[in-house]
């Protein structure tokens, strides 16, 4: 099969990806092997082809908003049959016996493997995913819509939760790509009057199209105190400005998995009057179900824009300029 390869961590621009060709995957016992007809674009794809995240497997394929159909199943695998329609998301596997994964919190195992990272992605004709850990999907939506759904809109959910937005409350965010402008929708189903902070003329306006009380610069105050912030937008800078934007009491959720450093924080000013500052790291199979029955409670839909997925580099490249607003799919036309 024809898969993308990073074989040299750096700039995108400068030939980190490769198209290669690579052996079908053979599933494992518990595995299912899926072909691969649609993969989102996520900013952590972008990190693992720069290098911005160690690499953990030599020249690994990216991706981890996959959508595809089951092709091949392992011998202990139950309860798929050929030509199902699964997701694969960001968590691939967790031990299932660790002190974080009993208590439910299975995103901080600490010998959790992620799709795209440890094991190889999307980006490719096929791949393979723990059974446990396919998502089903549900009927009537277009591959291209659900994909961004599988990371983008889970992980936005998981910082929603994160952030402490009380019901009705004043909720901001920073950067205004894949992942906010699903949260955002959530957001305004639930009954909260959300303002983006974001550099991108063209995001700025499908936040208001989306129904966004105001749409901002990154680095400008938004028109009222926030309850509640999450920064989607991979930039330490933003912490500050953040905080200073939170009324007593409010919470700054960081939502990336990789972020430029911090400068220092003033005390008075940015966490004084039992401000907070959470992290947000991955999310559970709990997070995905509870997202997607929330997508498809709201009518929450991904604002798309497809590529070949012989064009990943070009998607990539554009994600990284913010040519786009919403979320970038790769469809694939390799097969």
């Amino acid at each position: 099969m024809r898969a993308w390869s990073v074989v040299r961590p750096g700039p995108v621009e400068e030939g980190s990806l490769r198209l290669v060709e690579k052996p079908v995957p053979v599933p494992a016992a518990d595995e299912l092997l899926v072909r691969v007809r649609a993969c989102g674009v996520c900013r952590t794809d972008l990190h693992v082809a720069e290098g911005d995240l160690p690499v953990r497997r030599t020249g690994v394929t990216p991706g981890h908003e996959v959508v595809g159909v089951v092709a091949g199943a392992g011998t202990a695998v139950r309860g798929f049959a050929a030509g199902d329609r699964v997701g694969v998301a960001w968590l691939r596997r967790t031990d299932g016996s660790c002190a974080y994964c009993a208590r439910g919190a299975e995103n901080l195992c600490p010998r959790s493997e992620y799709t795209g990272w440890h094991a190889d992605g999307g980006y490719a004709e096929y791949t393979t995913v723990p059974a446990a850990f396919a998502h089903r999907l549900p009927d009537g939506v277009p591959d291209v819509a659900l994909a961004p759904l599988l990371c983008a809109g889970i992980i936005g959910h998981r910082a929603l939760r994160r952030s402490g937005l009380p019901p009705g409350g004043r909720l901001g965010l920073y950067g205004f790509g894949g992942s906010a402008h699903l949260c955002a929708q959530v957001a305004l189903a639930e009954g909260a009057t959300v303002h983006v902070m974001t550099r991108g003329a063209a995001a700025r306006r499908l936040a208001l199209e989306l129904g966004a009380a105001s749409a901002q610069d990154a680095y400008a105050g938004p028109p009222e105190p926030l309850d509640s912030a999450i920064l989607f937008a991979p930039v330490g800078e933003l912490v500050p400005v953040a905080l200073r934007a939170l009324d007593r009491g409010g919470v700054l959720a960081v939502a990336g998995i990789h972020l430029t450093d911090t400068p220092p924080l003033h005390y008075e000013t940015e966490l004084f009057h039992e401000k907070e500052l959470r992290s947000v790291a991955s999310s559970t199979r709990e997070d995905a179900r509870a997202f997607l029955a929330l997508a498809a409670r709201y009518g929450v839909r991904a604002t798309t824009h497809p590529y070949p997925l012989s064009r990943a580099v070009a998607a990539l490249a554009d994600l990284k300029a913010g040519r786009f607003d919403g979320a970038a799919v790769l469809v694939n036309d390799l097969s």
